[in-house]
């Protein structure tokens, strides 16, 4: 679980995430949408630990700066964090390593390179990789640790049809398998089948928290658009 409770982010005077609190429960796809400006990168950055932040987040019950709660998270980055002149291969040794996995660690990392297609590029440089090709990477790693509790960033931006439909199966997998999965994305059309709790962020706030349930046969995009008031943001073709 990724639990946020009044989350405030000020910088200098002004102030980007306004006491904000979220839950990303176990089994759930939580998705977090906001028009350009909205908080949603502070927040994300928040949770991931790289920004001082007042008010308190969990993950799986440990506070998420510990070593505890980073064994169990797994992060994907809007812009994936990779080193240049390492392998695909090389980044899940490094990883392995750090997260002192078993001997199995090989034959799961080659399953999920071969699942998203980068088996074939393993022992290339990452600085000769598409962007489509470092975000699958990128994923690859995360989902190494097996971890339970996962939050992406803009996880579908620069990936062909193929690997969307791919990324949108994980998600269902590890639904299924109990883990928590928190999707910042402004794609909303992309992500419409597999979410099951959405919170719309506006000018640094929480302004709607709605479960699938309570769509009561609208769309998610259609109550984002009346509740962010057409403010600019890209949601899909």
């Amino acid at each position: 679980m990724i639990t946020i409770n009044n989350l405030t982010k000020t910088y200098k005077n002004f102030k980007a995430v306004d006491s904000i609190s979220l839950t990303a429960k176990p089994g759930e796809v939580t998705v977090l949408l906001g028009p350009n400006g909205a908080g949603k990168s502070t927040t994300i950055k928040s949770i991931a630990g790289l920004l001082k932040f007042e008010g308190d987040i969990t993950i799986c019950d440990f506070p998420n700066k510990t070593v505890e709660a980073k064994k169990v998270f797994g992060y994907i980055p809007e812009t994936p964090a990779l080193y240049d002149f390492l392998t695909p291969w090389e980044h899940a040794q490094f990883i392995a390593k750090a997260y002192k996995l078993d001997d199995t660690w090989e034959q799961k990392i080659k399953t999920i390179f071969e699942r998203l297609e980068i088996y074939d590029k393993k022992d290339k440089y990452v600085r000769e990789l598409s962007k489509g090709m470092t975000q699958k990477l990128s994923i690859a790693i995360a989902l190494l640790i097996d971890p339970r509790a996962v939050l992406f960033d803009e996880p579908l931006v620069g990936l062909d049809p193929k690997a969307i439909n791919e990324v949108l199966k994980i998600f269902e997998e590890l639904k299924s398998e109990g883990k928590s999965i928190l999707v910042s994305t402004h794609i909303i059309d992309t992500i419409n089948e597999v979410w099951d709790r959405a919170y719309i962020m506006n000018k640094g706030k929480i302004i709607r928290d709605i479960s699938r349930d309570e769509l009561e046969g609208r769309d998610l995009k259609t109550i984002f658009f009346e509740l962010t008031e057409g403010e600019t943001e890209e949601c899909g073709q």
